[in-house]
């Protein structure tokens, strides 16, 4: 028997105009009363039966009862005076099982019930399991603080200190309750409250309380407003998009350098500073229904310059600082480990290598489980090559701001899929302006089938690389495995090369490869392919000893992106699948500008690097357009809904 305790001794005294003189829990929510919503979710995820404890409107619900018989067991108790949320429970504890289920009458909740139990009974010794949430306004909400692994440590009730820098977890009034753990209480006198007087007690009693912190929907309906945003939430699928039992789309987030400054490894929270524009672009995404997950690497705890506490407080500031824009995070992942040894004061156990620093994707992996994400429709935004090679290995899509590292590190030989300006603009790019490169990219997603090879060429700073990156995920989330190959990986060192742009590359060892990786596709199902990529330093001009070497999966797409891509593709009899990627002189040079100008390089000279660029590459590299099979602009995409992919007659 799975049972539920449904608390409903509320008057319901701000719905009275609205409900005319009906009890809470019987406020119509989109045909169905807000019992009959909840009756209906405890069936879904098992529950047999239901403690139903009233002290207001006990003949109206005992009617509503008979007329409409519920799915599951319901026993009606008549408080017969108000008692509070917890004594109400403990007036009747020895009639309950040994574990159940708490739920307040007048909330409108979308719960993956099953989830949040299995979570529970992890953990056998837990006395209560408390659902948790953020929300936007933790500034007038009851706030619970726990440690990493779900203990709660302690209660900040409303209202707060002045300045305080509090974490945004909030008691939502949903709890899995031992019987046994409220025995001790069963004799106080009431009012007493679950929230404020009780599980307050039992932590000071030693009870081990742990919180499980969800951004599925739970809302109370007790007033005439958010009753109507209820009915609104349910009308517009909000509230069952919601559940965990549904895939969520994420934005996961790097933290030093994209939400904050970069502090060189913030040890305490008076270092954090915040992002002006960060609060803002983090409530887009709220209202908008991503999940906003922080993923971080802190090796100060490893290195023993901060300690759990610190960190709870650093992370507390974060919180109270988006929260002054209403802005929360849905989830914190950090990695505390680091693997050299060697530093003052450091933490010998936390010194080795794991499978959560990234590049490591440990941490996504988690929350994928944690939070039933669908990687091939989230994103991962950071300023370091470690983001872009936790998002690369964990198969989800990156953006690469141009704070903090910006991608300039260089400990990484991982690449950007999007670059843009901050985490504002990648906010703006995910919700605005990538829907309508997909839209503008889909004729071509449409014709890429599994374990093809696909080239996308085009002049210098043209889009080469965004469009790539979008093919890539777009046929990710058709299903088919998928990765960006850049061929500028393959440009010789300087001393190496002949005269033009195809001299630059090494042609002949990208035929090879390209030839290998085909073998992907001819080989049996189980059989894969390694090729080997070679590195290639900008700054220094010459090929460097950090190369890669890449497994490639049956039926896996390869997009291979640069200058010479188009004519690659022809000199392997491959043009039906190239494409050739078009953009306006001047939009092109000023990302020419923009590229160099980050990398400390001097107007005039990047504009003599433009020069001579178009000098070695510009005429070749339009000749060999002609061959290719599509030929599309990007920049279009931002100017005009109806553009087109133009194929060669």
């Amino acid at each position: 028997m799975k049972q539920a305790v449904i608390l409903a001794g509320g008057k319901g005294t701000r719905l009275s105009l609205v409900l005319g003189g009906l009890p809470k829990p019987l406020a119509d929510v989109g045909g169905t009363s807000l019992l009959g919503h909840q009756f209906n979710l405890l069936q879904a995820h098992g529950y047999t039966e239901v403690v139903l404890l009233v002290s207001y409107g006990v003949d109206s619900i005992r009617d509503w009862l008979a007329a409409v018989p519920p799915p599951l067991a319901v026993r009606l108790v008549d408080e017969g005076q108000q008692r509070g949320t917890a004594g109400a429970v403990l007036a009747v504890l020895d009639t309950l099982a040994p574990e159940f289920l708490v739920m307040y009458a007048d909330t409108m909740l979308g719960v993956d019930l099953t989830r949040f139990h299995a979570w529970h009974a992890a953990v056998p010794e837990t006395a209560a399991a408390l659902f948790l949430h953020p929300n936007d306004h933790p500034q007038d909400s009851d706030l619970v603080e726990m440690d990493g692994a779900g203990r709660i440590l302690g209660f900040h009730p409303y209202p707060h200190p002045e300045g305080a820098w509090l974490p945004n977890l909030v008691n939502a009034a949903l709890y899995i309750v031992c019987r046994e753990a409220l025995r001790p209480w069963a004799d106080v006198a009431p009012p007493l409250d679950f929230g404020r007087d009780l599980f307050p007690r039992m932590l000071a009693a030693g009870a081990l309380l742990r919180g499980y912190n969800s951004p599925e929907y739970i809302k109370d309906a007790g007033t005439p407003a958010r009753l109507e945003r209820v009915r609104s939430a349910l009308a517009s699928g909000a509230v069952s998009r919601a559940s965990l039992d549904q895939p969520q789309r994420a934005v996961l987030i790097d933290r030093d350098g994209t939400l904050n400054e970069d502090g060189d490894h913030i040890a305490r929270a008076e270092s954090l500073q915040v992002f002006n524009f960060v609060g803002k672009a983090v409530r887009r995404l709220n209202e908008a229904e991503w999940r906003a997950v922080l993923v971080t690497n802190q090796p100060v705890l490893a290195r023993g310059e901060a300690s759990d506490a610190e960190m709870r407080r650093i992370h507390a500031r974060l919180d109270t600082e988006l929260a002054r824009d209403h802005a929360y995070l849905d989830r914190i992942y950090l990695c505390r480990h680091h693997p050299d040894r060697g530093f003052p004061g450091e933490v010998a156990a936390l010194k080795f290598a794991c499978t959560c620093r990234k590049p490591e994707p440990g941490m996504i992996r988690a929350a994928q489980a944690d939070l039933n994400l669908d990687l091939a429709e989230s994103w991962f935004v950071g300023d370091s090559t470690a983001d872009l090679g936790a998002a690369e290995n964990a198969g989800v899509s990156s953006i690469l701001v141009e704070t903090g590292s910006g991608g300039l590190d260089g400990r990484y030989p991982y690449e950007a899929g999007f670059t843009v300006a901050d985490f504002a603009s990648a906010v703006d790019f995910i919700l605005d302006g990538y829907p309508r490169l997909a839209a503008l990219a889909a004729p071509l997603v449409e014709r890429i089938g599994a374990g093809q090879d696909w080239f996308v060429g085009g002049l210098a700073r043209s889009g080469k690389s965004t469009l790539a990156a979008t093919l890539a995920r777009e046929v990710r989330k058709r299903g088919l495995t998928a990765r960006v190959v850049h061929l500028d990986r393959w440009i010789l060192s300087e001393a190496e090369r002949a005269p033009g742009v195809f001299g630059r590359f090494e042609m002949a060892a990208l035929e090879r490869v390209v030839a290998t990786a085909a073998n992907r596709a001819a080989g049996p199902e189980t059989e894969a392919v390694s090729i080997a990529l070679p590195a290639y330093d900008r700054r220094l001009l010459r090929r460097v000893d950090d190369a890669r070497t890449l497994r490639l999966i049956p039926g896996e797409v390869v997009i291979w992106e640069g200058v010479v891509a188009v004519e690659l593709a022809s000199r392997l009899g491959l043009s039906a699948y190239s494409i050739q990627v078009d953009c306006a002189e001047t939009m092109r040079y000023d990302r020419f500008a923009s590229y160099y100008a980050r990398r400390s390089v001097p107007a005039a000279e990047a504009a003599a690097l433009f020069a001579a660029r178009e000098v070695d590459e510009h005429q070749p590299i339009l000749a060999a357009a002609a061959h290719a099979a599509f030929r599309i602009s990007l920049d279009q995409a931002f100017s005009s809904p109806h553009q087109t992919v133009e194929t060669p007659a």
